[in-house]
């Protein structure tokens, strides 16, 4: 590349070097002038890239080469926060610009910058965070990412929380002590949501106030915080939750909706006593999220045409099974939704309500009031249901009356703490419903997990032999495969904040009732009787289902064993 272009434009450097014609600069250039580019304020490396006549790496080289700065790769480069946190999300965005390290000496500031040439943004971010500035220059759709990753988008507007209960309880509120209370809840309610996570937990430690988010089923660490606002923040989440804010001894449990400028979430506060303090568990539930139709699981053909035969029956029993966070909510719902029509009465006994589905009637438990699932269920029987939805079998009673209420003409779909579909026999033999009831009601039971998917840009491919492969999954059939078995692995990039995994997919076991499996509940046979008589008439087992997306390379083989045992 030829070294006189520092003071040249870009466009005209790009086609001094070949990556773009004349016609086509002039065709970026009239874009740019569109109200729909000015509204964005797209640079012309942006259009260019966009219209797909050049690539992200091409403007990369060249700004690097104008400005004589580095090229980062924030893929192989990980953020240090320390240096991000020296300036504002605001700052950052306005000058699309990001601190991404320190040098050796720790006496500049290395930032990454989308134009390394905005010598007023270099002056600025050195006048404000006290360093000399070290630009560097990074592709812009690794910047736009990270910059997303570092945004708190903090909002300290009322109208975040939707709930007019909270009005009065504002009112009373310590403003002195609940301000930074109140600006670190909204970041991390903000910070959560944007990163998709399902939890958020606090928890006050020694000598630090430690948060945490659940993403696709991981917790990971995701900021340090003074411990003296262990209380406050504790007080502030109480406020949003209505709950008692001077019961510091006992556990808790409130709700509370809150919104930011793209998403609105359902949040169920719980809180816990610990040695340093209370700890706050949030679990968000997403109203924005449009609802998953059964079509949308890419589940295999032969569970799912298992399943809808089940849920499509006049009556029957049917049980999806699995631990917390595996998505037996969300199946059960795809179901319901598939079922409901105008000619049928679906009811719904949950703890809580986690979607709000028109058309079906859903029922919140309130044991403090008295209505508990088998209560509640005993209510749901006299008001002519054709469809039941029980949230969780907890107990003997509301077991025995879901199984009557199968046998009595109703369709009854619930869900169980089990390992797998043939654990949840044997699990209702515990809860003592009598092998007869379970085995004259009970058609299907379904046992899922949730399992992480590799990051589609960065995964790495890796060769195993056949025998290997064997020894990790003795119940594949590899006739097919040959000797040597391409399988891909994590690696860690920007697009998935380095865990190398983004999204989840769904692992299916599907136990269809047969005559045989019925003739061994009756004989009070065991959960390997049980299994084993499955697996003979074609049943696809967990182990098996999640062998496959690790052979098909949706997966990892240590994501495997990390969810399936």
């Amino acid at each position: 590349m030829k070294e006189k272009i520092k003071n040249r434009k870009l466009g005209e450097v790009l086609i001094q070097e070949r990556v773009i014609t004349r016609e086509q600069l002039d065709e970026a250039l009239t874009l740019a002038k569109t109200e729909e580019y000015r509204n964005r304020k797209a640079l012309l490396g942006e259009i260019l890239v966009e219209i797909g006549y050049c690539t992200e790496e091409d403007i990369t080289k060249i700004m690097s080469h104008k400005s004589r700065v580095r090229v980062v790769d924030l893929d192989v480069v990980t953020i240090n926060m320390s240096a991000a946190n020296l300036i504002s999300p605001d700052l950052a965005n306005r000058y699309k610009a990001i601190p991404i390290d320190f040098n050796e000496n720790k006496d500049k500031l290395i930032v990454a910058f989308q134009n390394p040439s905005d010598l007023m943004a270099i002056d600025d971010m050195s006048l404000l965070t006290g360093f000399e500035i070290e630009p560097v220059i990074v592709k812009d759709q690794q910047l736009t990412i990270a910059l997303e990753h570092f945004a708190n988008m903090s909002t300290t507007d009322d109208d975040a929380y939707d709930d007019d209960e909270f009005e009065e309880l504002e009112e009373e509120d310590d403003e002195t002590l609940l301000r930074p209370a109140v600006q670190l809840a909204n970041q991390v309610l903000n910070q959560a949501m944007n990163a998709l996570a399902s939890d958020i937990h606090i928890e006050p430690q020694e000598k630090r106030l430690k948060i945490r988010f659940r993403i696709d089923g991981v917790l990971h660490d995701i900021m340090n915080q003074s411990i003296k606002l262990a209380p406050s923040i504790a007080s502030r989440f109480k406020i949003l939750g209505n709950m008692d804010i001077a019961e510091r001894r006992i556990p808790q449990d409130g709700r509370m909706t809150y919104k930011n400028e793209k998403k609105k979430a359902d949040i169920r506060i719980a809180t816990l006593p610990t040695v340093f303090g209370e700890k706050i568990t949030l679990r968000l539930i997403d109203r924005t999220l449009k609802m998953m139709t059964l079509d949308e699981f890419r589940m295999p053909e032969k569970q799912l045409n298992g399943f809808r035969e089940a849920i499509k029956a006049p009556y029957g029993f049917i049980l999806i099974t699995g631990p917390t966070g595996s998505g037996k909510s969300t199946t059960l719902y795809a179901g319901l939704q598939e079922l409901n029509s105008s000619d049928k009465n679906i009811i719904t006994l949950e703890d809580p309500v986690e979607r709000r589905v028109e058309g079906i009637n859903q029922i919140q438990i309130n044991t403090k009031a008295g209505l508990t699932f088998s209560s509640g269920l005993r209510s749901i029987l006299r008001s002519d249901p054709d469809i039941v939805m029980i949230g969780e079998i907890r107990d003997h009673e509301t077991a025995k009356i879901a199984v009557e209420s199968a046998l009595t003409g109703h369709l009854v779909l619930s869900t169980l703490h089990t390992n797998n579909s043939s654990g949840a026999v044997t699990r209702l033999g515990d809860m003592n419903v009598e092998p007869y009831l379970t085995a004259s009601s009970l058609i299907g039971v379904m046992a899922q997990r949730l399992i992480r998917k590799l990051c589609t840009k960065c995964k790495e491919t890796i060769e195993m032999e056949k025998s290997e492969i064997a020894r990790l999954f003795p119940n594949m059939n590899l006739s097919s495969y040959e000797n040597t078995i391409t399988l891909n692995k994590a690696k860690g990039c920007i697009h998935c904040s380095n865990t190398g995994y983004k999204g989840r997919i769904g692992v299916y076991e599907y136990l269809k009732i047969s005559d045989a499996i019925r003739e061994l509940i009756l004989k009070g046979g065991s959960t390997i009787d049980i299994e084993k008589t499955a697996i003979d008439e074609g049943m696809i087992t967990l182990r098996v289902a999640g062998a496959q997306h690790v052979l098909d390379g949706t997966t990892s083989i240590e994501e495997f064993f990390r969810v399936i045992v």
